[in-house]
């Protein structure tokens, strides 16, 4: 399935609305001028009530990895008590693959402000902290000249939301990563942003009871709060014209989703489909990606992001929505940016490259992560120098299954992660593992 028009980047152009190379940076002015700030101006006419109900007809899911329902995540949090209460805005994405939040910075960051300020109603937040990736230099720049633009043009400040169109006042502050990976986990960036090493928090309390500096916190991704001001002003049922319904009985995959393609492909980039669409379309249409790179044959793709493991070469055609993890044997959608693998790829070094990523980036707080990880490497680099045998092949996959396969085994999903990642490529692939392994020595004489 394929949409008509683009929604979230309508400001953007983006194959095949337009040329990418025609993007430039819209400044707040030009954000107003072509609508900006009107479904803010719309929010405030309403209850928040209703506007956390409008989101939660709308049945978005966060776009951040996890797919969680963001009007449901909205309604976790405790009646207002008169403490401070905070929006925690995540685009640290450091996840391998994945470079869509970014697009929205570098060319469209009030689209994605205008949410935070219709979210801040909603959910009667006084305070955001938008969290940018540390390597994302030019991108904070943009923005901290863009939340300025905001102050300026009186959406956020002391006077109240949008010029002091309600009593409520919102400040919005930048804050910069440090280059570790595991801040992208909610609890690790709510470490950060207080100043503390990145370390996940042990669960519960959640965020929305406990979240920063003790107090009631929602935390949302980039593009889920870039969806927001088109749902309020165009209403959750239209929103639920885009997308899909669930395949499998599930919830729904509706809207439209930034999809990063990059690997093997003649044209990588950022593009806008509805959720839904067949992998195998989107990477051979003249439209989108122009098929594989070369004329080579399709192997594989991780679907959004390494943690959530590898979609197999019987798997070209499969829906891409978030009832892909049960269909296809991986953690989930992830971040619905496409990794894609041709027939000429060594996954045997692909599983090495990503459990080395993973064993660098461990916080190293859980033994079983901090660990197994280290150990998953090791293994894989000996296989990968074909000198393992079947017993070090069977070692890899017990050790990974040990890591995340049980509830509470370690405190965050990268443990889990990694054991996806690498059991879903030796059991798509193990017969590339298999091959690079010794032959079992045979005992001779009595």
């Amino acid at each position: 399935m394929f949409l008509n028009e683009p929604v979230l980047t309508k400001r953007i152009p983006t194959w095949p609305w337009g040329n990418p190379a025609d993007r430039t940076l819209v400044s707040g002015d030009q954000y107003a001028a072509t609508g900006g700030y009107e479904a803010l101006r719309q929010a405030l006419t309403m209850d928040p009530a209703d506007v956390v109900t409008a989101v939660k007809n709308s049945q978005l899911r966060g776009r951040g990895g996890a797919g969680f329902p963001c009007g449901l995540k909205w309604s976790f949090l405790p009646d207002v008590d008169g403490g401070r209460r905070y929006l925690a805005v995540n685009c640290d994405e450091a996840e391998p693959g994945t470079f869509k939040d970014r697009l929205l910075v570098d060319y469209d960051p009030h689209l994605v402000l205008e949410g935070i300020a219709i979210c801040c109603w909603a959910c009667q937040l006084d305070t955001a902290y938008y969290f940018i990736r540390g390597e994302y230099h030019h991108q904070a720049k943009v923005l901290d000249n863009a939340i300025a633009e905001a102050y300026a043009m009186g959406i956020f400040g002391d006077q109240g939301l949008l010029g002091g169109a309600v009593p409520f006042a919102v400040d919005c502050h930048m804050h910069r990563g440090a280059g570790a990976y595991i801040c992208g986990e909610e609890t690790g960036m709510l470490e950060a942003i207080e100043g503390k090493r990145g370390w996940p928090r042990i669960k519960p309390p959640f965020p929305a009871i406990k979240g920063l500096f003790g107090r009631p916190t929602i935390v949302n991704n980039v593009e889920t709060l870039a969806a927001v001001p088109d749902i309020v002003a165009r209403g959750s049922e239209w929103y639920t014209t885009l997308g899909c319904a669930s395949s499998i009985g599930g919830a729904p995959s509706f809207g439209t989703k930034l999809i990063g393609a990059s690997g093997h492909v003649n044209r990588p980039g950022v593009y806008e489909l509805g959720l839904g669409f067949s992998l195998k379309d989107f990477i051979e249409s003249d439209d989108y990606c122009q098929g594989i790179r070369g004329g080579a044959a399709y192997k594989a793709a991780i679907p959004g992001g390494v943690s959530m493991g590898i979609l197999g070469t019987d798997q070209y055609d499969i829906a891409m929505d978030f009832d892909i993890g049960p269909q296809c044997d991986v953690l989930g959608l992830g971040t619905a940016c496409p990794t894609v693998f041709d027939e000429h790829t060594d996954m045997v070094m692909v599983a090495r490259n990503i459990s080395r990523f993973f064993k660098n980036e461990s916080c190293g707080q859980c033994t079983p992560c901090r660990e197994g990880a280290q150990w998953l490497y090791k293994l894989l680099v000996k296989i990968e120098r074909g000198q393992g045998t079947g017993k070090d092949l069977d070692l890899l996959l017990e050790i990974a299954g040990s890591m995340g396969t049980m509830p509470g085994t370690t405190i965050c999903g990268l443990a889990d992660g990694n054991n996806w990642a690498v059991k879903t490529i030796v059991n798509k692939f193990r017969g590339e593992f298999e091959a690079r392994l010794q032959p079992s020595l045979v005992a001779v004489g009595g």
